[in-house]
């Protein structure tokens, strides 16, 4: 980024600074839909890649930073980053088990994709403190049955403090256990996405 941006201002007399360019530019996002991915941060990676980008279409910094959480073996294994890219372009209904999920899933249409969506869910739904949402995520990641047992008690019933059901808690709980295998870290992917973006915005202009 810092080389190009030497580049323009050497050629073209243009100053640009990266941290200060528009976040909403849509010909930097008809750029990366089209699958031209070629110089792009992160992206750059393979034919697959320029499939799932061409389907998934990123219209915003959060696309951008879902795809590049969702382009790994465990999501594209499991159908989780198909699911997302339908609910995303209005093929599959976005629905919520319950209306408290909206907040937390509503950027990521319906679907979890990141470990601090696992830890909110916990927290908001659950009732757990933030380090117990965290120490949750971790034994999650684990797979141990005792512990997931005691764990899946004390989500259940936080959760009926929150006036969620019993069935509704616990096809939750499964839920997260299946996407805690998975998911990534948002803050990571945020990061990734930011240079990917900077990148994008770069060769498309």
């Amino acid at each position: 980024i810092d080389k190009a941006i030497k580049i323009i201002k050497e050629t073209k007399g243009v100053e640009i600074d990266p941290d200060k360019i528009p976040l909403d530019d849509e010909k930097v996002y008809t750029t990366v839909s089209n699958g031209d991915l070629t110089g792009i941060f992160q992206l750059e990676t393979s034919t697959g890649m320029r499939q799932v980008a061409r389907d998934m279409k990123p219209s915003n910094l959060e696309d951008l930073s879902a795809l590049i959480a969702l382009y790994r073996p465990g999501p594209l294994d499991s159908g989780m980053i198909d699911k997302f890219i339908d609910c995303k372009n209005g093929k599959t209904k976005i629905t919520y088990q319950t209306p408290l999920l909206e907040p937390i899933l509503k950027d990521t249409y319906g679907q979890i994709v990141y470990q601090e969506q696992v830890m909110q869910i916990a927290q908001q739904l659950g009732g757990y403190s933030l380090g117990q949402a965290d120490l949750l995520r971790r034994a999650m990641g684990k797979k141990k049955p005792e512990e997931m047992e005691k764990q899946r008690e004390i989500f259940v019933s936080g959760c009926a403090k929150n006036g969620v059901s019993k069935e509704i808690a616990n096809d939750l709980f499964d839920m997260m256990v299946q996407f805690a295998e998975y998911c990534f870290n948002k803050s990571h992917s945020q990061a990734y996405a930011m240079l990917t973006y900077q990148t994008a915005y770069l060769k498309t202009h």
